[in-house]
């Protein structure tokens, strides 16, 4: 007989989380990994991610690799079609330019574009399709606060996350009654490896101020929010945008 924690498990499950060798995606995927899902790691170079699938399978967790870059379609659809079916995808790759609107050609928007969120499209469409047929599936898009609260500096990232949340609304719609749920997951300030140069400086400081929270997140404090939309609890989300961000965007800027 199940129990209501039993909601929370992924046993039989396979679980993609783009950009997991560190950061934020290596603690998501270390957590549907604890919940009995295999994990298939991704980033650009396999060998990169060696030690973190050997430290999952050491853990007694079922673990492996998937290399590509997001930006290239073709390297995307072949290392898919070897991997067999996926009931759950975490897309959490992102790239960022700081630097003032003025400052970003149109091709440089595009590209970030391209990669930040024109990929994401492009890889729902080759897992999405075998969640259907199967009749059960998750695809959870990592945006960012930024992309409901615009800061300076970063006008092509910004509409790139924007954008994520709305695909997963499209998404949502399209899918919900395939037995296919569709969410974006909203950090806020985390101290990953990539914001460490941030967090030591005046800015840095004025956002760990401006949390109510009155600290930077650590990494692992996304694992709980990733792991419920992805698990059989969160069977009615859908559609919605989790917020991980202490309070930040619940409040007014003093």
């Amino acid at each position: 007989m199940s129990t209501f924690p039993d909601q929370f498990r992924l046993d039989g499950r396979t679980a993609l989380v783009t950009g997991s060798g560190r950061g934020l995606g290596w603690e998501m995927a270390r957590a549907l990994a604890e919940a009995g899902a295999r994990v298939l790691l991704h980033g650009r170079a396999a060998e990169r991610l060696a030690n973190r699938v050997d430290a999952l399978r050491q853990a007694g967790h079922a673990a492996d690799a998937v290399a590509f870059d997001m930006a290239d379609r073709a390297a995307m659809r072949q290392a898919l079609a070897g991997i067999g079916p996926v009931d759950v995808l975490i897309h959490n790759v992102g790239e960022r330019d700081r630097r003032p609107f003025d400052q970003i050609e149109p091709d440089d928007f595009a590209r970030l574009i391209d990669v930040d969120l024109s990929a994401a499209h492009a890889l729902v469409k080759l897992v999405v399709p075998g969640m259907v047929e199967r009749g059960w599936g998750r695809v959870i898009l990592v945006t960012s606060i930024a992309g409901q609260l615009a800061v300076p500096s970063a006008s092509s990232y910004i509409a790139a996350k924007g954008g994520l949340a709305a695909l997963a609304r499209a998404l949502a719609a399209e899918l919900g009654a395939k037995g296919v749920t569709a969410n974006a997951l909203s950090p806020g300030f985390f101290a990953t490896e990539t914001n460490a140069e941030l967090m030591a400086s005046p800015m840095g400081e004025r956002q760990r101020e401006r949390c109510p929270a009155k600290r930077w997140a650590q990494p692992a404090e996304i694992a709980g929010a990733a792991l419920f939309l992805a698990s059989p609890a969160a069977s009615y989300v859908n559609g919605h945008t989790l917020v991980v961000d202490g309070g930040v965007s619940a409040t007014y800027l003093s």
